[in-house]
């Protein structure tokens, strides 16, 4: 028999849902996986697997940990009787609050009365999502970073009714996962995603300016700054799309500094989100950034 109690489900096969999924498979979680789209769920059970083969070929682990963290993969397809079976709900759909609402409504249908829900909105009000549940209190957001098997920092997010109860069970479960959690109560943006985003934002600016390259702002913050990769770099990893609505938000809420570069909704206009689709402010091809492949300024 499943215990519920260390049973999550995750929504969305996406980037960040493959990589949330294979966190808590790692740590010893049975994990559902549910997109609406098959085909996409059939990549990410390909993605993990290959995350944790890529585990054990750097001596990361063990062979019969990786045979069993793959079995505890399980893609389901029916969003109300996956949430019956979950002691905790990761929701990581698009940045859409609609979206968002719409999934949880089935889900607290559905969800045993004790089960916990999350989601990994990088900015979206989790106030807002825990208000259209019956549960509040056992709400509250889980903000991964990407790619998730290599980024350790997870921001636990209060909304306005948030439990301890609830923040200790999700804090626990990210040591579980090996992660560093930092608690954040609920504003726009949080804490990364608001100096991410304007950061990124500052940078089209200046792509868009001709201020430098592309490949020359990345390097400057690579370089000069420490940071792992640029936030152009970082963008086409996010995806332009996912920035352009985090942005939209960001302006709505906190007011004109957040205002979207036209440059990023003319990338998303033109289909141009990033790695995801082989090009963003870069070109990409078998995942791989293509030399040389800066957008230029228009």
């Amino acid at each position: 028999m499943t215990d519920v109690a260390n049973t999550v489900l995750v929504i969305g096969a996406g980037l960040m849902g493959t990589g949330i999924a294979h966190g808590f498979a790692v740590a010893g979680a049975d994990v559902l996986l549910l997109d609406s789209d098959a085909a996409a769920a059939q990549k990410a059970a390909a993605e993990i697997a290959a995350i944790i083969d890529g585990a054990v070929k750097i001596g990361k682990l063990d062979p019969d940990a990786a045979s069993a963290a793959k079995a505890r993969v399980t893609l389901v397809a029916d969003l109300a009787t996956a949430s019956a079976r979950a002691g905790l709900v990761v929701e990581t759909a698009s940045e859409r609050i609609a979206t968002k609402i719409a999934i949880f409504e089935t889900v607290s249908a559905n969800a045993p009365a004790d089960a916990v829900l999350a989601t990994n909105t990088s900015a979206l009000s989790v106030t807002e999502l825990a208000a259209t549940t019956p549960r509040p209190e056992r709400f509250a957001g889980m903000h991964f970073f990407n790619p998730v098997h290599k980024m350790k920092l997870v921001e636990i997010v209060r909304g306005i009714a948030t439990s301890q109860e609830t923040v200790d069970l999700l804090l626990g479960w990210a040591a579980r996962m090996g992660k560093q959690s930092i608690t954040v109560s609920e504003a726009p943006g949080f804490t990364t995603s608001r100096m991410s985003a304007l950061a990124g934002n500052e940078a089209m600016y200046m792509l868009q300016e001709g201020v430098a390259t592309a490949e020359d702002i990345d390097t400057a913050m690579r370089i000069g700054f420490g940071h792992p990769m640029g936030p152009l770099e970082l963008g086409d990893l996010t995806g332009w799309d996912t920035r352009f609505a985090v942005l939209q938000y960001l302006h709505r809420t906190l007011g004109e500094k957040f205002r979207p570069c036209p440059l990023i909704e003319k990338m998303v206009k033109a289909g141009r989100y990033g790695r995801k689709v082989g090009h963003g402010v870069y070109r990409y091809e078998d995942g791989r950034k293509v030399p040389g492949s800066g957008l230029s300024a228009r």
